[in-house]
């Protein structure tokens, strides 16, 4: 298994990556935000020759303006890994499964060199999820062992804690087999 850290404006723009294989950076937030580090920790992975992955944290509405902003402004290389988070916004709402599903396949469109995948925690997999649409792969949070996600489905990530920050492991053989799915030449 390989480990990989994702990061936000809440984490440093020179968090560690000894020991990593990737790493996930958040990089828009609903239709205007923009994570004020992206630049910064998108470098820090580059240069550690980490595999890259950009998020998105999906509010309800506006797919098609939220999924257009984010290819906007997350970096656009062979390789790289766009994500959907789909969570609990914080005022308590969240993506309905069908916006869900459009946001990946608008972002698929937009960027159809890139894999897309799904983050979800646990809850939200087992129990808001009704179309297991996950777009190229699953992104699952558990904060268990790593690597032992308490779900059936096949995932390829998993985030098992956030202590002292986010981290997750990849259920890929090497770097390289990881870096041939993500499409990277």
């Amino acid at each position: 298994m390989l480990h990989g850290i994702d990061v936000s404006a809440f984490q440093s723009s020179s968090y560690g990556t000894d020991g990593l294989s990737f790493a996930f950076i958040k990089a828009t937030e609903g239709r205007s935000y923009i994570n004020p580090r992206l630049t910064a920790q998108t470098k820090t992975a580059r240069d550690a020759g980490l595999v890259v992955g950009f998020y998105h944290f999906l509010w309800p509405g506006h797919l098609t303006a939220q999924a257009e902003h984010f290819v906007r402004h997350a970096p656009e290389r062979a390789g790289d890994i766009l994500a959907v988070d789909w969570e609990t916004t914080s005022d308590g709402t969240h993506a309905s499964n069908a916006e869900k599903d459009l946001f990946i396949r608008k972002v698929k469109e937009l960027r159809p060199h890139n894999k897309v995948v799904l983050y979800a925690n646990r809850n939200y997999w087992l129990d808001v999820d009704v179309t297991s649409y996950a777009g190229d792969g699953l992104w699952i949070a558990d904060y268990v062992s790593a690597g032992k996600p308490r779900i059936k489905a096949k995932w390829l990530f998993h985030q098992y804690t956030s202590e002292p920050h986010d981290k997750d492991v990849a259920a890929f053989e090497s770097r390289a087999a990881l870096r041939e799915w993500a499409g990277d030449d």
